[in-house]
């Protein structure tokens, strides 16, 4: 076929792969789609994203021609090949350092473009220039600049720094109070291993002061492990730490929610985790707060509603309904609560009147619950915080007059068991404190669905044990009040025990 002279720079030939198939250079498919893949095997970069960013081919090929120790070794004495404008400011850049970014990298080969003829020609002068053998024979390096424009508010002048510095640096160095502002340079960068530093400081740092931050961040960037990190921490803290902290009020309502469906929620009872929702109820609505109110504050609160119509049905509560209905209602058993949830007026009628027959039916038919079926979204829960001062740790619980102990026993420095076990009420220390104007069951048997269940972070991992769902009959005898034991061998603590169960049908 015929060429014109004029087209000449666009025909230069490369041979790809075993096959010697060829293609143009400037073009990279041409419709050589065998060519293209075997190409990007060689240099190991995913063939789905060159086709949709061509761009990548390229960086990755000059990435791979810069060996790492020209990649980390700050080049002091050599003048910067580089000017980058970026957020008002102009920062000197040699071209090693330059290539681990590809946001970096692309700027630099489109400005090479369209200051050459043959930019593929001045980009092997630059390669062969950078070798080990050749660095005293570097001619005087020609400053070329580049712009970045950076939208991201995230994005301050003082984590940009930061990010460009991490480029000269072999081990990555950044603060935790500028980990959110250098994740987001780095994402604009395009500078993965920092990125990837940055979420891992990130996820090893949450705290109640920075969950939010973290949590959003992760979905702003889609980077899914930060993202479920946050959650699993709330899952563990959301009571007994975030709980009791002003911080409380900052939690988006969508990570609540997940939060709130968890099965692997931790809460000390379910009246608890109640208490704990009503309060960021009461955080959102009184944003000037600066401290932490009681509980009867929270109440007052609510309770100074015109009792003409429930909370959650004001156009103020719709939107938090969601949340309520997580929660577990029918695992409120004490009257006193229950009267409590009836004055302030906060759910609608047909919830109350629904737990409290449910829990007439229980007691009339011997503490059965036949409107619990599925232990994962209907049990009762109660939890322990096993603490290092503890050797052991327990508490009394009631349900439709049967009594139980759940109880954490520490063998040793790693070794450690939990159980729950049947009590009589006569055998109560505190008997009247604990079911005062409650009911007492005399029944001698009482079958019980349950699963235990043990989690503990270490080494910025959450380790979970689990007895898995146990149907068993509780007697008053010895042989037969406890429970199965979960034993498990651990070096975390504190340890967050949870006890969830169901009074199955007899």
């Amino acid at each position: 076929f015929f060429l014109s002279k004029q087209h000449k720079p666009q025909l230069e030939r490369r041979i790809v792969g075993s096959t010697s198939r060829w293609r143009f250079l400037r073009e990279p498919f041409l419709g050589d789609l065998l060519a293209l893949s075997q190409m990007c095997k060689a240099v190991n970069v995913d063939f789905d994203e060159v086709l949709k960013n061509p761009d990548r081919l390229c960086i990755s090929q000059i990435q791979e021609n810069f060996p790492e120790t020209l990649k980390n070794k700050a080049i002091q004495s050599a003048e910067a090949g580089v000017i980058l404008e970026c957020l008002g400011f102009r920062w000197e850049l040699h071209q090693p350092q330059l290539f681990q970014s590809e946001t970096l990298t692309k700027l630099y080969i489109m400005a090479l473009a369209r200051g050459n003829a043959n930019p593929e020609k001045e980009l092997e002068k630059l390669l062969q220039a950078q070798l080990p053998g050749k660095i005293k024979e570097q001619r005087p390096v020609k400053k070329m600049i580049i712009s970045l424009k950076i939208n991201d508010p995230l994005v301050t002048e003082a984590a940009f720094a930061v990010a460009l510095q991490n480029l000269y640096l072999r081990e990555v160095r950044v603060s935790m109070d500028d980990v959110l502002g250098v994740l987001a340079a780095a994402h604009v960068l395009q500078f993965n291993s920092l990125f990837q530093r940055c979420v891992t400081m990130m996820m090893n740092g949450l705290t109640p002061s920075t969950i939010k931050d973290f949590y959003l961040a992760g979905c702003k960037y889609k980077e899914e492990p930060l993202t479920t990190a946050c959650e699993k921490w709330m899952e563990i803290n959301l009571v007994p730490l975030v709980g009791t902290q002003i911080h409380l009020r900052k939690i988006p309502q969508e990570l609540l929610h997940k939060v709130l469906r968890s099965p692997r929620l931790f809460t000390f009872s379910e009246f608890r985790l109640l208490k704990t929702l009503l309060l960021w109820v009461y955080l959102q609505l009184n944003s000037k707060t600066q401290t932490m109110p009681t509980y009867e504050t929270v109440l007052s609160f609510f309770s100074s509603f015109p009792k003409k119509c429930c909370f959650l049905d004001r156009d103020v509560g719709q939107n938090w309904m969601p949340l309520f209905l997580c929660l577990r209602l029918h695992g409120i058993t004490k009257g006193k609560d229950l009267e409590e949830l009836r004055h302030i007026n906060f759910f609608p009628e047909s919830w109350l009147v629904r737990v409290i027959a449910n829990h007439y039916l229980a007691l009339e038919n011997g503490g059965d619950m036949a409107h619990a079926k599925d232990l994962t979204t209907q049990g009762v829960r109660f939890g322990l915080l096993f603490n290092q001062e503890y050797t052991t740790h327990s508490k009394v619980i009631a349900m439709y007059g049967f009594f139980f102990e759940i109880k954490g026993i520490k063998h040793d420095t790693t070794s450690y068991s939990f159980h729950m076990q049947r009590i009589r009420h006569t055998n109560l220390e505190f008997a009247s404190s604990v079911y005062e104007h409650s009911p007492i069951s005399l029944r001698a048997e009482r079958l019980v669905t349950y699963e235990i269940r043990a989690q503990t972070l270490v080494d910025g991992k959450w380790q979970e044990f689990t007895t898995n769902q146990i149907k068993q009959k509780f007697g008053l005898v010895k042989s037969s009040c406890k429970s199965h034991a979960l034993k498990i061998q651990t070096v975390g603590i504190p340890i967050y025990a949870s006890f969830s169960f169901i009074f199955s049908l007899s």
